[in-house]
């Protein structure tokens, strides 16, 4: 005797996992896969996917929303746009940070982010946290407070004036994660030789937007994630080095993980899609602000470098960064303000991200033979599940899991245009780049909400995620 009909039946796809691909039907009840197999019998809706592949929905577990700057720039997306912008890329959850400010509760901060998110977001989220301020009253109460309550990972920054933590601040705060069984994540750059850096490319009158990347130099990058790494094995703590760009840091990160500490490493769609010299603009124009982020894109080698990388284990994790900010802002809040233009050291930091970050790894990676299709779901989906405490839950295609789905047309030939893009953004800085393989259905807990055919559909249903603890070992 058979059972209740299914809400949801997808049929004839291939179904892709971090370890194997088959061809069968899913079929989906109260928004939890429940069956999987060659045959199912008719559900309530049916979905075919014939010459699709079936991956498990993106995740991409570092972006920035809604996030207040304190110098009268205004990020380009909130929840509402950032999220309707991940769906339409294929991503069912996004992990954005709640950022605390200098002299700032950490718990108000978080409490504050909620109030941003509630009822508008269209994937389900997750926070990080952001710890400028590591006071006794953090360290001691707050901080493991959060963590027990499912805030398992937080970020630090070892530069930005605001947001920087000396050394022995660093300690202290790993010291926490390890009692507390959280994640570290490191944004790695030295601060002092940047800032030295700056100081001589200012004095010597050059400060177009160009000249960031000269600043923030790969060698800060390099000797600020040995600092890192030697301070989470001083500790012995579990860190994610984000957003590394290029040979220099990796080769710190390669080195940590042959002597078998708990160190893993994300990198970012930039850093396979841009070079430095896409910060000249035009002709060494102000256009260059458009790829302003940090660490900045590097050079050929370096991507070289970090195809290498995603192949043979030493990243776990490609995520956006998506830092969303206006060019043309009003009044002056956007990349392009009378400050910015005077240096290059006052241009906001980052670029949009995440409505392109599956495409052009799917594009760059799979269809020109880099990585295979198994790798690309690992580094999107399976393996932030896993880090952040999401899996299986999230991440899997499995009996139980949640129904996040992204139906991917291998074949789907497309043009990445700013006109096309759900961001909030007045631009992306992938502008013109021609992408083979797409997301044509996002499925969230068994509901389709995006649909090529028809854009963002239904309505904002995201819920937040309390998450586990960090494996130790991916």
């Amino acid at each position: 005797m058979s059972g209740p009909r299914p809400d949801l039946v997808i049929r004839g796809g291939t179904i892709i996992t971090a370890a194997d691909r088959f061809r069968a039907d899913l079929a989906v009840t109260g928004g939890k896969i429940t069956q999987i197999a060659a045959r199912i019998e008719d559900g309530a809706e049916e979905i075919d996917a014939t010459g699709l592949l079936l991956l498990p929905g993106g995740i991409d577990a570092h972006v920035h929303l809604a996030q207040e700057q304190g110098d009268g720039t205004v990020m380009a997306d909130d929840f509402d746009s950032g999220t309707r912008s991940a769906v339409a890329g294929g991503n069912t959850t996004v992990l954005p940070f709640a950022l605390q400010r200098r002299g700032q509760s950490l718990r108000q901060a978080v409490a504050d982010y909620h109030a941003l998110a509630e009822g508008n977001c269209w994937c389900d989220v997750s926070f990080h946290m952001i710890i400028t301020d590591p006071t006794p009253q953090v360290l001691g109460q707050e901080l493991p407070a959060l963590v027990r309550e499912g805030y398992t990972s937080f970020k630090v920054f070892m530069t930005y004036d605001d947001m920087v933590l000396n050394d022995a601040e660093l300690l202290e705060v790993f010291d926490v994660a390890r009692r507390e069984g959280a994640l570290v994540m490191v944004h790695a750059e030295g601060h002092d030789a940047i800032k030295f850096m700056t100081r001589k490319l200012e004095e010597s009158g050059r400060t177009a937007p160009y000249f960031h990347a000269e600043a923030h130099a790969h060698i800060a990058e390099r000797e600020a994630t040995h600092r890192a790494i030697s301070h989470a094995e001083l500790v012995d703590v579990p860190v994610v080095i984000v957003h590394v760009s290029g040979r220099d840091p990796m080769e710190q990160i390669q080195w940590a993980k042959r002597r078998g500490l708990n160190v893993f490493a994300e990198t970012c769609p930039q850093y396979i899609a841009l070079t430095k010299e896409d910060l000249k603009g035009l002709n060494m124009d102000f256009e260059g602000a458009k790829y302003v982020c940090s660490p900045p894109p590097r050079d050929r080698d370096s991507q070289e470098a970090i195809w290498q990388g995603l192949r043979d284990g030493t990243f776990d994790l490609f995520s956006s960064d998506h830092c969303p900010f206006y060019f043309d802002g009003e009044g002056g809040t956007g990349k392009d303000n009378p400050r910015a233009r005077t240096s290059f050291k006052w241009v906001p930091n980052g670029i949009p991200g995440v409505e392109t970050r599956l495409p052009i790894l799917y594009s760059e990676g799979v269809s020109k033979g880099r990585i295979s299709l198994e790798r690309f779901v690992a580094l999107t989906s399976s393996n932030p599940a896993k880090l952040y405490g999401m899996y299986p839950r999230k991440g899997a295609l499995v009996i139980g899991a949640d129904a996040d789905i992204t139906l991917w047309d291998p074949e789907r030939r497309a043009v990445v245009r700013q006109e096309d893009m759900h961001h909030g953004a007045d631009y992306t800085p992938y502008e013109g780049m021609e992408i083979t393989g797409w997301p044509v259905r996002t499925i969230l807990r068994g509901r389709t909400v995006y649909a090529a055919s028809e854009g963002v559909t239904q309505e904002a249903q995201g819920q937040y995620l309390a998450r586990e603890k960090s494996p130790q070992r991916l």
